[in-house]
């Protein structure tokens, strides 16, 4: 179940295909280099290429391989791809599915030879974490636009995206520690400033308020109503997909 800052269509469209891609999006993601050819080359029949090939874009674009179907792309990319590689018979793809482990080596050989990171890795889950903190603490912005942040740094890093939920709920304890720190942070420095320290003390140096009245912390019971000091912020969803 993802967080309840995502809408069940901002989680049905995580880590997949929504639309067809763009023009300038197949000439940057979906353009095959010669490095690209030369791993592609290796594979056996039309079909393989074609499925290889696929992988490799589908994860460059979107972050991570498709888990179910890695033909669940839009035929524009098929049809892109096909034309630089020179088959003639698209519907071959159709056929890379037939052997199901086929789809899941080229994506682990695909992961190695483009140094792709598991989302559970020991150095780059450390490094995510800092990112995620640092941005939580320094930018005042709401849960989607957090974790769709999240999604940019683990596709730029070529750390492969996890479930939805399980980003989802990074990213929601990570801006409830940020709360936290901000709200220690402000009881903190009221306490530090001069009016709050002329409001520790009255005259003589006793306890007091300016009048010489006891105050709360020196003796006396604390009211009931202020005995709850919780700051916990509900996430509210803000726009972003």
């Amino acid at each position: 179940m993802p967080v309840e800052f995502l809408t069940d269509e901002q989680a049905a469209s995580y880590g997949k295909f929504n639309e067809e891609p763009t023009r300038p999006e197949l000439e940057r993601f979906f353009f095959l280099d010669d490095e690209d050819r030369k791993l592609i080359a290796k594979r056996r029949g039309d079909h393989s290429r074609l499925g290889f090939a696929l992988q490799m874009c589908t994860v460059r674009y979107i972050g991570r391989f498709l888990p179910d179907d890695p033909l669940d792309v839009p035929w524009v990319v098929v049809e892109y791809l096909a034309e630089q590689l020179g088959i003639e018979d698209v519907s071959c793809v159709k056929q890379y599915t037939e052997r199901k482990p086929t789809a899941y080596e080229h994506a682990w050989e695909i992961r190695d030879a483009y140094e792709y990171h598991e989302y559970d890795d020991v150095e780059w889950g450390r490094k995510f974490r800092t990112f995620l903190h640092g941005r939580a603490w320094t930018h005042a912005e709401g849960p989607v636009a957090l974790f769709n942040q999240a999604v940019g740094w683990l596709r730029r890093h070529r750390v492969l995206l996890p479930g939805v939920s399980v980003l989802a709920r990074k990213v929601s304890e990570v801006r409830t520690v940020a709360e936290k720190r901000l709200h220690a942070t402000v009881a903190k420095a009221a306490r530090r400033s001069p009016r709050g320290r002329g409001a520790a003390r009255g005259p003589g140096g006793h306890a007091g308020d300016a009048g010489g009245r006891p105050v709360l912390g020196a003796g006396a019971a604390a009211p009931a109503a202020d005995a709850d000091d919780g700051h916990g912020v509900r996430p509210v969803a803000g726009a972003g997909r």
